[in-house]
């Protein structure tokens, strides 16, 4: 198993050691590589990601990485958006769990205003929204297939916008396809029933742009960003981050909650087949909280090692 780690930039350095962590004491004859991509390597070479660092992306069974900062430079591509293109992942899985809340939102990952077509004119700028059948199919398909025993929400603005349309009408064909149950929702009326009955949603679905401020906002649910990873799934690689950003007012200090890339490292660990071990990550992620081992932004005072430290321990006490 060849996994590349990218730390990146600000905080990623400091909570993908821990999540690497994790994986080394559960299978430490993988193959770990460094992959540089982010700031640091944008101003060594002008460029956030090169084509070496590409390769070595697409050569991996799995990709844990944390986070990047934005350079000042106007002519930046998002890394993220050329590696989620470059390696078609084109599903993003973003699971929010916690005392009464177990909502998986499945975001499309490589169209919508995330198309990376745009254009300047004078005293305007464009971005296109892309929005296609082949797209939403399988997006929509793959969300029905994480459906068990629930319903799937489909999360659009159809009553104004033609191209989610398109998307509501492939989105509820898979769904009746796959004999899943559905519902639609407007994705702001969502947003908000989301946070005030969580225990309503299991699978949502929804595009690009709208599947990203959902899930951030879901994390007030389970304790802010620092709680959420997420997996980005295509049908040939696996790339596993936490949602939250570089953070760069707080890098450095070692107080940041490295929760969500444990939990990422847990959902890698799914996607490879290790159901087993992803659940007992989790558990010792539960275990440790509930202990009240927790970073500042939880209202604790353990550093992000320390975090890490105490779910060591109980995945040892679980696993090994």
């Amino acid at each position: 198993m060849k996994v590349a780690i990218v730390p990146g930039d600000g905080i990623g350095r400091e909570v993908v050691p821990v999540a690497e962590g994790v994986l080394r004491l559960l299978h430490p004859d993988w193959d770990y590589y460094p992959v540089e991509v982010g700031y640091g390597r944008w101003e060594r070479c002008g460029a956030a990601i090169g084509s070496e660092e590409m390769r070595a992306l697409s050569e991996a069974d799995a990709i844990l990485f944390g986070a990047v900062t934005t350079p000042p430079d106007p002519d930046y591509r998002s890394v993220l958006l050329q590696i989620r293109h470059d390696l078609d992942l084109y599903a993003n899985v973003r699971p929010v769990r916690g005392p009464g809340v177990d909502i998986t939102i499945v975001r499309e990952n490589t169209e919508g205003l995330y198309s990376g077509i745009e254009w300047n004119l004078p005293g305007s700028a464009c971005t296109l929204r892309v929005v296609t059948e082949r797209g939403s199919r399988r997006i929509a398909r793959f969300a029905a297939g994480l459906v068990r025993g629930g319903r799937l929400t489909i999360g659009t603005k159809a009553n104004v916008i033609k191209s989610d349309v398109l998307f509501r009408r492939c989105a509820i064909d898979e769904a009746e396809a796959a004999g899943v149950a559905w519902e639609e929702k407007y994705i702001d009326a969502l947003c908000l029933d989301v946070l005030v009955h969580p225990a309503r949603y299991g699978v949502i679905v929804t595009t690009n742009i709208f599947g990203d401020i959902l899930s951030d906002a879901a994390g007030y649910l389970v304790g802010g960003l620092g709680m959420l990873p997420s997996a980005n799934i295509g049908d040939k690689h696996a790339f596993f981050e936490p949602v939250h950003g570089s953070a760069p007012d707080i890098a450095g200090r070692g107080i940041a909650n490295p929760v969500a890339a444990i939990r990422s490292a847990a959902l890698l660990l799914a996607h490879s087949g290790y159901a087993d071990e992803a659940a007992a990550v989790d558990a010792a992620v539960d275990a440790a909280l509930v202990a009240g081992v927790r970073t500042p932004d939880l209202g604790g005072a353990a550093s992000t090692v320390q975090v890490g430290e105490a779910v060591f321990g109980r995945i040892r006490e679980r696993m090994l």
